[in-house]
């Protein structure tokens, strides 16, 4: 028993150090789990800020790529009207366009005074426009060609750069092949700072005459029409589009002189630069560390929650070790009691019939009362012995479904008189009162029946002081079912022992316990009851006695 009860020690030992080590772990778990998800987070500040970028000049990225291209579509024939219309939708759909000039310009080998003269090539303004949601109608046209001189340096210094890029490409043109995207944005724009120029792409037959225009004197040419659009950009008008509210909760557009340190030193900042025209500004970006520090919570908490889950399951599988070690650790000393009460009630009976047996071998005569005595003595505990092996099997067979329950109608005063009176033979000092109401007959197993009185009233006597063993038999109708109750004025059981009293082999560890018990016969009860699909309950109060009552049902 002791080596048991070391293993046991060592056994729950080694359950309480695994307990500590997941523990350990758990925390290790969190800290490292949080540190992950932190990191990630600040790589996340540094590299996101591309989406917004991408979100942010989305809009700028389709007027150059597919707006502003449109107006090669009308080889430059448009006019003033057609021109203010295409710069209105511009206007509207990208709020970060500002004005929109619209040159309409002229080719040939005409003198010009405003313009680009190469040769006999001239590219010059017949008239400039002015298109924004501000400007008034009268301020539209602010260069007229039939004025020449006017035009001021700024807008001819823009348009002379494109007419320029013209130039030096028709100077080297090669009309057999087509333009490719690089040449298109090499030739036929200009971007500087807040600014996108772009002159309509000629045909490759309006280039072959431009060539011829600028290597071959002759006539006065006739006029051909070449548009030339210039789009003033305003960065900071661009609508921020912020894909990430969780990352990033101040978010601008400034000059790359600007320094977001002086303005909010404790800010977290990353910037990226705009592309193009917009190339002397940044987009910045900047949070502070408990904004951060509430997303990191919110990303790691379905972390923590998994964790814990392992952890939690963990635990519980550490219980159940624990539990069934716990359980298997009472089901040995369980069975080291019931061992040793089963040899003692074996030993017992057996010692007794030896003994008597060798009183008589050795007796030369015996007298009638002495053969009496022998007699009754080997009749009562080879009965002892029959009680308790059949108990053990009925036990085994009711646990297997071995039996079945057969039925008879039985009286029930008759059965439970003869019961009591069989008792009363046994112990002369048993008192038993006997009440029966409602009923007379109940359809029953008379053996199972019985098996459950004698074990229910062999308790009562056994656990009950001298001068109380006394003993109340009430049975009485409820409803669809019958009550057989078992007052007793016995020593009484500790509230803490009700639910343990009919498990197999427990017996309650106290000095009345020491009456012969192997912890069968409540068991025992229990389950009869329970096979003859009834119920069994107990109310007791230590030194006032014990009720027992079970209940069967009527109707089978």
């Amino acid at each position: 028993m002791k080596a048991k009860t070391d293993s046991y020690r060592k056994n729950f030992a080694l359950i309480i150090s695994f307990m500590v080590l997941i523990s350990i772990s758990l925390v290790l778990a969190l800290i490292l789990g949080y540190n992950l998800t932190k990191k990630y987070i600040e790589n996340e500040f540094s590299a996101l800020k591309i989406d917004v970028l991408e979100k942010t000049i989305a809009p700028y990225n389709t007027l150059f790529q597919n707006k502003i291209p449109e107006i090669s579509f009308y080889q430059g024939f448009l006019d003033s009207a057609s021109a203010e219309k295409y710069a209105d939708t511009i206007l509207k759909s990208y709020p970060f366009v500002e004005k929109v000039l619209f040159y309409d310009a002229q080719v040939s080998n005409h003198p010009i005074e405003d313009g680009l003269r190469i040769g006999n090539f001239s590219v010059g303004i017949k008239k400039l426009y002015q298109f924004g949601l501000n400007i008034n109608q009268k301020d539209k046209v602010i260069f007229d060609g039939k004025k020449p001189g006017s035009l001021s340096l700024q807008s001819g210094d823009e348009f002379n750069k494109i007419s320029l890029k013209i130039a030096s490409y028709i100077e080297t043109a090669d009309t057999t092949k087509p333009l490719n995207s690089e040449q298109i944005f090499r030739i036929f724009y200009s971007i500087v700072n807040n600014k996108i120029s772009y002159m309509n792409i000629p045909r490759r037959d309006d280039i072959k005459i431009y060539q011829d225009l600028m290597f071959k004197s002759g006539n006065t040419s006739p006029v051909y029409e070449q548009d030339v659009f210039s789009f003033e950009l305003n960065p900071s008008k661009l609508k921020i589009i912020n894909n990430h509210p969780q990352l990033y909760r101040y978010i601008s557009i400034k000059p790359l002189s600007y320094d977001p340190i002086l303005e909010k030193p404790k800010l977290i900042n990353t910037d990226i630069a705009l592309p193009g025209p917009f190339s002397d500004y940044k987009i910045y970006f900047g949070s502070e560390q408990e904004f951060l520090n509430k997303e990191v919570n919110r990303r790691f908490f379905p972390i923590a929650l998994a964790v814990f889950v392992v952890y939690l399951v963990l635990a519980f599988i550490t219980f159940l070790i624990y539990r069934n070690l716990n359980i298997n650790q009472k089901l040995f000393s369980l069975q080291y009691d019931f061992i040793n009460n089963l040899t003692h009630e074996f030993k017992t009976p057996v010692s007794v019939i030896k003994i008597a047996g060798n009183n008589i071998m050795n007796a030369k005569e015996l007298s009638e009362k002495e053969k009496n005595h022998y007699g009754r003595i080997l009749d009562e505990e080879a009965d002892r012995l029959n009680d308790l092996m059949n108990k053990l099997l009925s036990f085994t067979q009711i646990e297997n479904k071995a039996i079945k329950i057969n039925y008879q109608d039985i009286n029930l005063e008759i059965f439970a008189q003869n019961m009591i009176d069989t008792f009363q033979m046994k112990y002369p000092d048993y008192v038993i009162e006997l009440e029966i109401i409602g009923l007379n007959t109940f359809s029953t197993d008379p053996v199972l029946l019985n098996s459950i009185f004698h074990n229910l009233i062999e308790n009562a006597y056994k656990y009950a002081s001298a001068g109380e063993k006394k003993l109340k038999i009430k049975i009485y109708r409820l409803k669809k079912e019958v009550a057989f109750s078992f007052k007793d004025r016995g020593i009484g059981i500790e509230a803490s022992e009700l639910d343990n009293i009919f498990k197999k082999f427990y017996r309650i560890q106290s000095r009345y316990n020491q009456q012969g018990s192997v912890g069968l016969g409540l068991a025992f009860c229990k389950e009869l009851v329970n096979f003859m699909n009834g119920k069994i309950t107990v109310k007791s109060k230590i030194g006032k006695g014990s009720e027992f009552e079970v209940i069967l049902p009527y109707d089978k």
